[in-house]
């Protein structure tokens, strides 16, 4: 019996959520007292899985699946569970795993349990904690299923290191990718900036900052910080950045460590997509704004005033703490 964690990785390299995924699978694996497996796509450093507990780790090295395919993938990730007797799955809450879950728990019967944020309860049977109503509650789901699929949410577990001697074997498949329902034609990405989803730090504009022309601001901030910009759902609906960057319960959910709203006056659907982030600040100049209730941490204050002063002393601190 062994677990088995899908690691994602893009252009060869894995994503911090693979990390945190694989940290989860060796929490369960201590708990079961059984082996910890791993298996990914097309990627260049595979040892790296050891670090976080890895024991094995299965590398599909194939062009064909260079391409992210749920279906395929499901067929892949299934063959390599039936095989090493995987009865617990472990995927991350990226885009990709969400679709790819639901297919996998077809494939194996599964259980599947998504936003999970502490290692299950194992004394009475296998109960997950999961966050429930947009992160404002938790619920406690029994998977009694003979294979367990668990979506863990991000930045809820974290990265635990756990050194280990890994053997990497490059894995050869039976799954066609010719033969899935939906082909992959191309897939465009932003590639000059940080993404949402992997951002540690996430900075915000709403339709405070007035115009697209003082979009600067946010960009110079996170360009700063090492951070991903977004926006609020208005800003995209009036053009003034691309729908990509809507964060929010009908955008994109954000949690990031740290999250910076500039000019968002913090409507319920905004706040619901970004409440999973640990630590929010709000910079707005109605000190009656919803969104202060929400954040830790809040400056009442004109942003075209407060944020160039704000980026220069992180330049200025940064320069000093080389």
């Amino acid at each position: 019996m062994s677990v088995l964690v899908y690691t994602e990785s893009e252009n060869g390299k894995f994503k911090k959520a693979a990390f945190e995924a694989a940290s989860y699978a060796k929490g369960i694996a201590k708990q079961l007292g059984i082996e910890t497996f791993a298996i990914s796509f097309n990627a260049e450093n595979a040892n790296d899985l050891g670090t976080y507990g890895v024991e094995k780790a299965f590398n599909l090295s194939n062009e064909n699946f260079s391409k992210f395919n749920a279906e395929a993938y499901a067929e892949v990730i299934a063959e390599v569970a039936k095989a090493q007797d995987a009865k617990v799955i472990v995927l991350s809450q990226s885009a990709n795993a969400k679709y790819l879950a639901p297919l996998l728990a077809v494939h194996l019967e599964a259980g599947y349990a998504s936003n999970v944020v502490e290692l299950p309860n194992t004394e009475n049977g296998f109960v997950v904690k999961r966050t429930a109503f947009t992160n404002k509650a938790f619920n406690e789901t029994a998977i009694t299923t003979d294979a367990k699929i668990i979506g863990v949410s991000s930045n809820a577990y974290g990265l635990h290191e756990a050194e280990t001697d890994i053997q990497v074997e490059d894995y050869q498949t039976n799954v066609v990718l010719s033969e899935a329902g939906v082909q992959v034609q191309s897939v465009d990405k932003n590639k000059d900036k940080v993404s949402i989803a992997d951002a540690e730090i996430v900075i915000s504009g709403g339709r405070g900052l007035k115009g697209p022309e003082n979009w600067h601001l946010v960009e110079d901030l996170a360009e700063t910080l090492g951070a991903a910009t977004a926006c609020s759902k208005p800003v995209s609906d009036m053009g003034w950045r691309p729908h990509s960057e809507h964060v929010g319960q009908t955008g994109k959910p954000v949690a990031s460590n740290l999250y910076i709203a500039i000019g968002i006056s913090g409507a319920i659907q905004h706040l619901a997509g970004i409440n999973a982030s640990k630590v929010k600040v709000v910079i707005n100049n109605d000190a009656e704004a919803p969104f202060f209730k929400a954040a830790d941490y809040g400056i009442v204050g004109d942003a075209f005033e407060v944020i160039p002063k704000l980026t220069e002393k992180l330049k200025e601190f940064k320069a000093n703490n080389a």
